[in-house]
């Protein structure tokens, strides 16, 4: 019957499958070819929704939700899929809760008659559909079943199901966010599950605390050990929200403590060797690190092999912000590992390792050969790529320095002129951080001022401006070179750059300044010139005649006191004799100009009549500071002040202090003041003497299920032998006896003691039995016995009285020996 039974099953079962088979197939012909079969197919799929097989109910939800995923319209079965809820099914009712939970939205009221469905599934016997109907009722978002949602969560927090427990804590944030007025019961909740034994039920709690209430750092402090312990078997969204905490924790927890320490400073062999060098011991101040904290330190590190990329992150967050130098050691070489994963994570990745070399970049060092640019990299990533290995440059050997140099010669010659530009940028970086390569640098820029490329010569005089500007007089020969291409090059952003610089030396040294001769020949074609280097030349006019006024002043003119007439004869008289020879002088000739002088005003009279309104008041206001001595100082302040040393920083420079790790430092902060909504940075290390008690983590702990498991079985058994020997002594001293010690014998002897002692036992309450038996035996004899002495007293009695004998002693015991009583 059994073997008929097995046939007939499967039999049924390769039915059903032959028909589902053939009904998709149908479908999917009649879907192709019909042009009527969406109207036709929705009237057979209520058919199917109305159904009272399963099967045929399952096939419909099937239908609607592949529907529903389709962006098709699947709202018209919501009466239908609601009948369902109550279904036996459960694969009916995974894809009924679904369906529910994606629209009971649009229709609030109907989806309310489906909440008793729900809260009956509460209560099944199967955790899955209880954690199911759990995460449905969370779901549904109408706020008139907040009430109903937090009984359920409180529920499920009592579950003994892990699974549901899971759920519970998942849904403590969607029922936040459905009535905010429930956190005072959701707190609890979120305290309960922070203390739960399973650790994946702990992360789904962690991340309803940071979203719930994140400010109660007290419900930390007794779990905290329990966290750090769970944190390395949670799944990854539990370690990331866990890390998050813990990190944030530790800044409020943990003050940053340092110790003085002396450090040893090595001496000769002998103490008469270099006796200067023999000086006390230096101190230098190490961080201290909290037990506590450190047992997070050991825990993160062992989350570095994850294979989440955001898990290694989040560890390099974590040692970044809280631990020593040494621990970031080790987290290099994980975060730089990213870089062999798809371009996406390379671009996140690169991200924040140039967050972290801006602060540390002494542990990427050995690594410069990742950062190397390739042919397939996208421009976000070599430019980043590009960036690092500047940031690295004075951190790495004289081989890797030579190596990046030679990189960017490279890209410097390539045909894409954003990768030219950015190459020569970053040579001119590499410049500034290191000043015994900039020599090689600036010869390397020198060369591409031949090239045809207009932008890539620009951009390298930009950059070789800027390393003359740091030493001026070092580099007089250089700017010799640069006039000397004057000639050839037709970009104005080069040829202004390049007369600027003349100008700044043009005062340098009088006996070697070619200044002068540089303005006489650019004055011949001023009218061809653009805008932008009209004004240089302008510039340079005005700075070279005020260093030939500083080197020679004009003398001013002294005025001539004024003398009061005398009223006297002589007077008039000789002023008449002298007047006529004084009409007879002839008028003496102006002196000659100078050469600069000469010009300065043919520069002048050009942009006088030039087209540039911005250019004509340039020339104005030069030539009034320059015309009166007096202006002279004013125009010098004006035209010769130092310039500053121009220092370009990196590209990154602005997302210097965002937190690692966040999406803020991707987009970086010009998308609103605070960064993008939700961004928080980490708060300040708190102060020594404010932080809580360490006692306050030493709260609830218990043994943990990880410390129960590594309990070998030896050790129960000494357990088991110890607990027996106690129990053994303490009858021994009830029972006056003294106590063998059982921790000598072997098993055998011990299960065989315990055999004995079991019959002892048993013997025991048998003899007790016997003699609570016979005790209850004397107790009935001396009953009878006492009856029977009351009656003989009564015949005694009767006796006495019917024989009238005297009441005597003797004679009563006559009479009683006659009797045969005793």
């Amino acid at each position: 019957m059994e073997t008929i039974s097995r046939i007939s099953s499967m039999l049924e079962t390769a039915r059903g499958l032959t028909l589902e088979a053939a009904q998709s197939a149908a479908s999917n012909r009649g879907t192709s070819t019909d042009p009527t079969s969406r109207s036709n197919t929705a009237v057979h799929i209520k058919k199917l929704l109305d159904s009272r097989n399963d099967r045929e109910v399952l096939d419909g939800m099937r239908k609607v939700i592949s529907l529903m995923y389709r962006s098709e319209p699947s709202l018209q079965f919501f009466s239908a899929v609601v009948k369902n809820v109550a279904s036996a099914n459960i694969e009916v009712k995974k894809l009924v809760y679904i369906y529910l939970v994606h629209h009971a939205e649009a229709e609030p009221d109907v989806a309310l008659l489906s909440i008793n469905a729900i809260q009956k599934s509460l209560t099944d016997q199967n955790p899955q559909v209880r954690a199911m109907a759990l995460r449905t009722m969370s779901g549904i978002r109408v706020p008139v079943i907040s009430q109903i949602v937090s009984l359920a969560i409180k529920r499920g927090c009592g579950d003994m199901s892990p699974q549901v427990r899971k759920a519970a804590a998942l849904a403590i944030p969607k029922c936040y966010r459905l009535d905010p007025n429930t956190i005072p019961q959701l707190v609890d909740y979120v305290s309960t599950l922070l203390g739960d034994t399973q650790y994946f039920v702990v992360g789904p709690a962690v991340s309803a605390f940071l979203e719930v209430c994140p400010e109660r750092i007290d419900l930390v402090h007794k779990h905290y050990r329990s966290l750090v312990k769970k944190l390395v078997d949670m799944d990854e969204w539990g370690q990331l929200a866990t890390l998050r905490l813990l990190t944030v924790y530790a800044r409020k927890c943990f003050p940053q403590r340092t110790q003085k320490v002396k450090k040893a400073v090595t001496r000769g062999f002998y103490d008469d060797d270099d006796p200067e060098t023999e000086a006390a011991d230096e101190e230098h101040e190490i961080l201290v690190v909290d037990p506590d904290l450190e047992l997070l330190f050991r825990s993160c590190k062992l989350l570095l092999q994850s294979r989440t990329s955001a898990v290694v992150v989040s560890v390099v967050r974590c040692f970044l912000y809280l631990a020593p130098p040494e621990y970031l050691d080790a987290a290099v070489g994980p975060l730089v590992a990213l870089l062999r994963t798809s371009q996406d994570t390379q671009y996140i990745a690169l991200y924040n390792i140039v967050a972290v070399c801006m602060k540390h970049p002494k542990p990427f060092s050995r690594y410069v050969r990742h950062f190397l640019v390739h042919s397939v990299d996208t421009p976000p990533i070599w430019r980043l790529k590009l960036e690092i290995l500047t940031i690295l440059f004075p951190h790495c050997g004289l081989h890797f320095r030579w190596l990046i140099i030679n990189e960017l010669e490279h890209f410097s010659h390539g045909t894409d002129p954003d990768l030219v530009q950015e190459s020569v940028r970053a040579l001119g970086r590499c410049a500034q951080s290191d000043p015994n390569m900039a020599d090689h640098c600036l010869r390397v820029l020198l060369d591409q001022i031949s090239s045809l490329d207009e932008n890539l010569v620009s951009e390298s005089l930009t950059v070789i401006r800027h390393l003359i500007q740091r030493d001026p007089a070092l580099h007089e020969q250089t700017v010799i070179e640069l006039v000397k291409h004057l000639g050839s090059l037709t970009n104005p952003g080069a040829r202004a750059t390049i007369i600027w610089l003349v100008g700044e030396f043009a005062g340098i040294e009088p006996e070697r300044n070619f200044a002068p001769d540089v303005l006489r020949l650019l004055v011949k074609n001023f009218a061809d010139e653009s805008e932008i280097v009209k004004q240089q030349i302008v510039l340079l006019g005005a700075k070279v005649y005020l260093h030939h006024l500083l080197r020679n002043p004009p003398e001013e003119p002294t005025p001539i006191p004024k003398v009061e007439p005398e009223y006297s004869n002589e007077w008039t008289e000789n002023q008449e004799q002298h007047g006529g020879e004084e009409q007879k002088q002839e008028p003496q000739e102006p002196e000659e100009e100078d050469q600069i002088t000469l010009l300065w005003r043919y520069v002048l009279l050009l942009a006088r009549y030039d087209t540039s309104y911005d250019l004509r008041d340039r020339a104005r206001l030069y030539k009034a500071l320059l015309a009166s001595p007096s202006s002279t100082q004013l125009a010098s302040l004006l035209l010769l002040a130092p310039k500053p040393v121009p220092h370009e920083p990196t590209p990154s420079e602005s997302r210097r202090d965002l937190l690692i790790g966040t999406s803020t430092l991707i987009v970086g902060p010009e998308v609103s003041h605070h960064g993008l909504k939700g961004y928080e940075n980490l708060p300040d290390w708190v102060e020594a003497g404010h932080e809580p008690e360490p006692s306050l983590r030493d709260q609830g702990v218990g043994p943990e299920p990880a410390e129960r498991v590594s309990v070998t079985a030896g050790e129960r058994l000494d357990r088991a032998l110890k607990e027996h020997e106690n129990i053994a002594v303490s009858r021994s001293r009830r029972n006056g006896h003294t106590a063998v010690p059982v921790g000598t014998k072997t098993l055998d002897e011990w299960l065989e003691d315990e055999e004995t002692e079991s019959e002892e036992e048993t013997e025991s309450e048998e003899e007790e039995e016997e003699e609570e038996e016979e005790e209850t035996g004397s107790e009935e004899e001396t009953e009878e016995e006492t009856e029977e002495g009351e009656e003989d007293n009564e015949e005694d009695e009767e006796y006495e009285e019917e024989s009238g004998s005297e009441s005597s002693h003797g004679n009563n015991t006559e009479a009683k020996q006659l009797l045969g009583k005793p």
